[in-house]
């Protein structure tokens, strides 16, 4: 009723082709990618795919030619398996591998053998499946019934869905091999390729079926990759990865595709019809293949072509290597691939030569050999290396057995070589226990460090050491044991002692040390707030007298003036010692960023300019020319530049002058030189200049000073990365110097829109338009006496004030004022409670508060602005800053529509 389907191993054939070339497409591709290492990945991928048809052929007899390699007959059901799982050849090739399933039936389908390849594959330990359920049960039951449908209209036969379509052709003498996806235990779903063929007893009775798949997922990944690519041809021909020439039966280059015009340098039109690839190989190896083809299969060859191609005309698939010679002349080492085309009668109509350039493995064989004579020559000197090493060395196996020792382990042990080999490990140490696990320890991890035992002799004397193991292997990576290096610590130990007892010591004195810097802060902190505080009214009332109307009479401005100096600097002193404090204990913060240091130079000239005519001091600062940057903190800049001038016009001769260069340096930086025409230093207060408090002999003269303040320069300059440095001689004057990172040229910030300068303008009404409350929380009177003298210059607001933190948030509940200006260490509840409160009621969240405090360390401000006040001021006001401050709160309450005119104030 039916027939073989002759032509399914030819499309397996060629199918199996297909898969051949697409490998070697790969192959090719890791090849150029990576010359040094792909190549001989190529092979393999190569060689695989060239033994791919082969495999697929033989797919289709694993079960004949197991089953002729049993050496008795077959029985049926049980016999069948025990017989099948006692034979070696079987066990070997099939259980053991997991490489395909293999999975045995009796003659109704149900499992008798589940191999660990289909374990593997489907998920299912054998278990799960013996005896239990058929193949059918994890197959796409769609599929099996499409393929019951088909073999039905084929065969002309009805066939049932169910096991019996899987193996009907089989169960008819015919060799089956067709596609179908399993199943697997978690869902997954896995396509296979599977042989099946019936197992007969010995009077031909079918007693079970053998299935055997294979994972198909990368060739429909491959299948899959060609449709989307559009053709073969182009994943091969138009490919520049390796050569493809294709010859006629007798040799004559028919295609002759980029890669190989790449390789060889010839166009196509050099070769196509004209030459055979033997033209283009070295004579001299074609000649010595042709000999040894000759040898190797016992027939007459010719040199030429046919020896190129004489394995593959026998259906041997064939891979070698040769040189090939290039248009140029140029030779290169090259592994060639052959394989025989055939029509579809099996009759040979070309040839296909794939070739990959070999150059990249050759050289590092040829690295490899030098390598490898290297090695032996090494080998000479490893004894003497070991004998030579100052600590006791040993190797064992992996069961802790030791195979090599050098003479330094022999007198640790007080035993001679040929008695440490061959004998335990851990038999000479007191710990035997401890050793065994210090070699299991490095099996496993692969390392230990520093594992202490000790040692005993065969005198009795005990040694303290410490070993550092690793395991080691041979060239085949196969485990050896273990290498382990013993250092006697016998005097570190004592050392390590000794040094425990100081390290206590020394952690008591770090403790104390912490806590008197703590302290040291925490005091500096309060008396910085302490000073600050009455400061604050000595220079805001003297401010406040200063511009008042009508203005002071003379004798009184320079009682004012003696005021506001007396303070500034009492107010400067107490801000350098701040400086060095969070200097010295790690704490002072940097803001840097790129800056012009045309402009600092501009605002210190300015700053220092009425001190400078004051004394009668010329002052020259450069010219405007090329600009310089500078990667630094603009404030700290500033700061520096403001105390050298300082000092420079202090310490200067009458009607001197002080002179301000700056210049490029090498290595990046810029510096800045600030010269005078002083009295000049001499070596000795050169050498003690940066030392603090020290005035270098002017504690009794005219003009202020800490000592401190050159101190705080130079280590502000070095904190922003630069160096500081002086040259003066007496009577010649002083050049102080400092020098800074260089840097590109910072981008600009845009201009201030049109709408922010109007803005800014609404924010000060004029005087006599009382629109505006400022509710004031302070506990010293003479702050509130301030600012409600300052207030009185702006007419605009009208004053409420609260001596506690409580009262006042009664009142800004209340009145719900314009802006709040808050002081921070308030009685029973500071500031910082006081902004929580106020953010937590919906009559006062919206309102800004302004902070304004004696805390000034720049942690306090940070803080201050983490909790969410608008602005923070420091005490003693700056009026500027104050007023500036008080019209951005005015206009951010404006520009949210929260500032409404309370009736009672109205």
């Amino acid at each position: 009723m039916f027939t073989p389907n002759s032509a399914r191993p030819r499309q397996l054939a060629l199918a199996g082709l297909a898969l051949a070339l697409l490998t070697l497409y790969v192959a090719g591709a890791l090849a150029l990618a990576n010359p040094t290492r792909s190549v001989p990945l190529a092979l393999v991928f190569g060689a695989a795919a060239l033994v791919a048809p082969l495999c697929l052929w033989l797919c289709n007899r694993p079960t004949r030619v197991l089953l002729r390699g049993l050496k008795h007959p077959p029985d049926s059901g049980r016999a069948l398996v025990q017989r099948l799982i006692k034979s070696e050849a079987l066990q070997d090739a099939i259980f053991n591998s997991a490489n395909f399933s293999s999975i045995a039936t009796d003659a109704q389908g149900v499992i008798q053998i589940f191999n660990v390849g289909a374990e593997r594959m489907l998920g299912y330990a054998a278990a799960d499946v013996v005896d239990l359920i058929t193949p059918a049960a994890f197959s796409d039951p769609q599929e099996v019934i499409a393929r019951a449908a088909a073999l039905s209209a084929e065969l002309d036969t009805p066939i049932a869905p169910g096991f019996e379509a899987l193996v009907f052709k089989a169960s008819r003498g015919i060799e089956d091999i067709y596609e179908l996806t399993y199943i697997c235990k978690n869902g997954n779903r896995q396509p296979a390729v599977v042989s099946v063929t019936a197992l007969r007893d010995a009077g031909g009775t079918i007693i079970g079926y053998l299935l055997i798949g294979t994972d198909n997922t990368a060739r429909k990944n491959a299948e899959q990759a060609l449709v989307r690519a559009g053709a073969l041809q182009a994943a091969i021909f138009n490919s520049a990865n390796f050569s493809s020439i294709a010859t006629d039966a007798r040799g004559v280059i028919q295609i002759f595709n980029v890669g190989a015009e790449k390789m060889l340098g010839y166009a196509a039109a050099d070769v196509v019809d004209r030459i055979t690839p033997a033209d283009i190989s070295e004579p001299d190896e074609v000649v010595a293949r042709a000999i040894s083809l000759s040898d190797e299969l016992d027939t007459p060859i010719a040199p030429g072509f046919e020896a190129l191609v004489f394995k593959a005309s026998r259906g041997i698939e064939d891979i070698y290597e040769l040189t090939y010679i290039r248009k140029d002349g140029s030779r290169f080492p090259a592994v060639v691939s052959v394989t025989a085309l055939r029509d579809a009668d099996g009759a040979i109509i070309g040839y296909l030569l794939i070739g990959t350039d070999n150059t990249a493995r050759k050289r590092v064989e040829a690295e490899q050999a030098v390598l490898d004579q290297r090695l032996r020559d090494q080998q000479f000197y490893t004894r003497s290396l070991i004998e030579s090493n100052i600590d006791a060395l040993m190797t064992t196996d992996p069961h802790g057995i030791i195979s090599d020792v050098n003479h330094q382990m022999e007198a640790l042990t007080g035993c001679t070589r040929d008695e440490l080999i061959g004998a335990p490990f851990k038999n000479y140490f007191t710990d035997s226990a401890r050793a065994e696990a210090g070699i299991k320890r490095v099996l496993a991890a692969g390392k230990v460090t520093n594992y202490e035992l000790t040692a005993r002799a065969r005198d009795g004397k005990e040694t303290v050491v410490s070993y550092n193991a690793t395991t080691f292997y041979d060239r085949d990576r196969k485990l050896r044991g273990v290498f382990a290096a013993a250092r006697d610590v016998t005097e570190r130990q004592q050392f390590e002692q000794t040094l425990q007892a100081n390290n206590v010591e020394l952690e008591a004195a770090r403790g104390v040390a912490e806590k008197a810097n703590l302290a040291k802060s925490e005091f500096l902190s309060s008396m910085s707030h302490e000073l600050r505080t009455p400061l604050n009214a000595v220079l805001g009332f003297a401010q406040l007298m200063a511009s008042d109307e009508p203005p002071p009479t003379l004798k009184q401005q320079r009682s004012i003036n003696q005021i506001l100096k007396g303070g500034w600097y009492l107010l400067r002193l107490i801000n350098e010692i701040l400086d060095l404090a969070q200097i010295e204990s790690g704490k002072v913060s940097m803001s840097t960023e790129p800056m012009s240091l045309s402009d600092v130079l501009d605002d210190c000239n300015e700053l220092v300019g009425p001190q400078a005519s004051a004394r009668g001091i010329f002052l020259l600062f450069p010219t405007p020319g090329a600009p310089f940057y500078i990667h630094a903190d603009r404030v700290r800049v500033k700061q520096v530049l403001i105390n050298l001038l300082s000092n420079a016009i202090k310490y200067n001769s009458v009607e001197g002058s002080v002179h301000v260069a700056c210049s490029s340096r090498p290595g990046g930086m810029v510096r800045v030189a600030v010269t005078d025409t002083g009295a000049g230093l001499g070596r000795e207060q050169v050498a003690q200049l940066f030392q603090p408090f020290n005035r270098l002999g002017q504690e009794n003269g005219v003009e202020e000073g800490t000592g401190i303040g050159l101190v705080v320069t130079k280590q502000l300059v070095e904190l922003m990365g630069g160096t500081i440095g002086v040259e003066s001689e007496p009577g010649r004057g002083a050049r102080f110097w400092v020098e800074f990172v260089s840097c590109a040229a910072p981008v600009q910030p845009a201009a201030l829109s049109a709408a922010d300068a109007a803005a800014l303008a609404r924010a000060r009404p004029a005087p006599g338009s009382a629109q505006h409350t400022l509710l004031y929380v302070e506990d010293n009177p003479a702050n509130l006496l301030l600012v409600e003298q300052l207030l009185e210059r702006r007419p605009e607001f009208k004053l409420l004030t609260a001596i506690d933190a409580h009262l006042g948030i009664a009142l800004a509940r209340a009145y719900r004022p314009s802006v709040i200006l808050m002081d921070i260490n308030l009685p029973t509840l500071s500031g910082f409670g006081a902004l929580r409160m106020l953010r937590g009621y919906e009559e006062t969240v919206h309102i800004p508060v302004l902070a304004l405090s004696a805390n000034a360390m720049p942690r306090d401000i940070a803080r201050g602005l983490d909790a969410g006040f608008f602005r923070y001021l420091t005490k003693p006001i700056q009026i500027a800053e104050f007023m500036e401050a008080l019209d951005l709160a005015l206009l951010h309450a404006q520009e949210r529509g929260h500032d409404p005119l309370p009736e009672v104030l109205a």
